[in-house]
């Protein structure tokens, strides 16, 4: 339950001690981040006084976790997943459940039968901020955050000081190369070690056979794709055209499927070429930006040329390759996105920001309220204090500075994040009953 700020709470000390021992805390935990942040995680647990459990999907799952013992497996589908999740839960008498992502439908029925049962849920997640940090709630994220339901002046209320001023956001994600590397070996060990999972279908829409090939091909031409990117964006920003940068999401992304009107990238792509087409300047061009771990699996080049070449804009509209999103965003002249934390960069920057779907940054003062059309043709800017309150109160609660990928931000990250699943207040309720530590932030070198 969140409590409103200024509600005045009495928390005894040797109470709040006796939470952070873990003693009688139980923890289920479903899947997590590639890698072996949640088995590091339950380390810290244990050592605390908590038990911690395991239950895994596929062999990828059962790889990262290090103590056979406390592995649970399913080795049913999807309909068999609920009765065996209420089985879970009562023979182990859980009374926490740990996620990495909260839509996937494992984690949705999760979810939802805790709910029932009261039981407390630890949603972990990508940064809001990126790249230095990621993020940790209770009962939901992104649009099941409760984020959504804070407005400014209550955040604003409930920050005890500011943050001193941090660094923006620089042009690449910390851990990239550890998470497509954990990313193509679980995929792998899906492909070829998967036999006691063989019901095991996963919450994309293509096969693991498909995903390891399209992985493979990415890391195979990366070289070829940088050297192409490079070229393209030098003529771009040498042309010295003005431009609105859209911010692509991964296609199977939750957040994109779970809060946005959109189920596929070319409605998205279309509803934007349109309003370009229709309302922004003649001499301002429109460049797509794809994800840094986009595969090519959702056709978006082809679906942008055909909308620009139907429009009439193809010499104005432009595709580029992943690559760094702050030298791209540097000189953009506004940014569209369905709800990608990359916007905050933007926002970061005083870039104007127009979102399609929900995010947890959908606040009056920072995305515009404009129509498509409106925001294309004359966008208003955000208000820099609004967006300065928004991140300070991010800082302070749900985003842990750190990783899940690389081994000294996931180091980092681990130092701040035990404590906070073994206590008692939310981040949101910490903040707003004073008990908030220190958090170090990390910086370039911490990769």
């Amino acid at each position: 339950m969140f409590h409103p700020v200024g509600l005045p709470r009495i928390i005894n000390a040797r109470l709040e001690r006796d939470a952070l021992s873990g003693n009688d805390r139980i923890f289920l935990m479903l899947q997590g981040p590639h890698g072996p942040f949640f088995d590091r995680l339950a380390r810290l647990l244990r050592v605390a006084g908590a038990t911690v459990w395991r239950c895994g999907f596929n062999a990828g799952d059962e790889f990262f976790w290090s103590d056979p013992s406390s592995y649970l497996r399913h080795e049913g589908g999807m309909a068999d997943w609920p009765a065996h999740l209420a089985t879970i839960l009562d023979g182990k008498g859980v009374t926490d459940i740990v996620l990495y992502g909260d839509v996937r439908p494992i984690h949705a029925s999760a979810r939802a039968l805790a709910a029932e049962r009261g039981l407390r849920v630890h949603v972990f997640e990508e940064g809001y901020l990126r790249p230095y940090w990621i993020s940790y709630e209770r009962q939901g994220s992104n649009g099941n955050s409760v984020l959504m339901r804070i407005p400014l002046a209550q955040m604003r209320a409930a920050l005890r000081e500011q943050i001193s001023e941090v660094r923006r956001p620089p042009a690449h994600w910390g851990d990239m190369r550890q998470h497509k590397f954990y990313g193509a070996f679980y995929h792998f060990l899906i492909l070829v070690a998967n036999r006691r999972y063989r019901a095991y279908t996963g919450h994309r829409a293509i096969s693991v056979a498909q995903e390891f090939r399209l992985n493979l091909r990415r890391l195979v031409l990366a070289p070829i794709y940088n050297l192409a990117r490079a070229l393209q964006w030098r003529r771009l920003r040498l042309s010295g055209w003005p431009y609105n940068l859209v911010l692509m999401q991964l296609e199977h992304d939750s957040n994109f499927l779970g809060h946005s009107p959109f189920t596929r990238n070319a409605q998205f792509i279309r509803t934007v070429v349109e309003g370009f087409a229709r309302s922004a300047p003649r001499h301002h061009h429109l460049i797509f930006k794809a994800h840094p771990l986009e595969d090519g699996r959702a056709g978006n080049r082809a679906a942008i040329r055909d909308a620009a070449a139907e429009h009439g804009v193809s010499d104005r509209v432009h595709y580029i390759r992943g690559g760094k999103l702050a030298e791209i965003l540097s000189d953009a002249r506004a940014v569209v996105t369905v709800n990608s934390t990359g916007a905050q960069q933007a926002l970061w920057r005083g870039i104007p920001v127009k979102t399609l779907g929900r995010a947890v940054y959908e606040k009056p003062g920072l995305v515009s309220e404009q129509t498509l059309d409106d925001f294309l043709a004359a966008p208003d800017a955000p208000d820099p204090q609004a967006y300065r309150t928004f991140r300070d109160y991010l800082l302070q609660t749900s985003q842990i500075p750190g990783g899940f990928y690389a081994g000294r931000s996931r180091a980092h990250t681990l130092r701040l994040v035990a404590d906070m699943l073994l206590s008692s207040n939310d981040p949101y309720e910490a903040l707003a009953s004073g008990r908030i530590l220190p958090r170090q932030q990390l910086s370039d070198r911490h990769g």
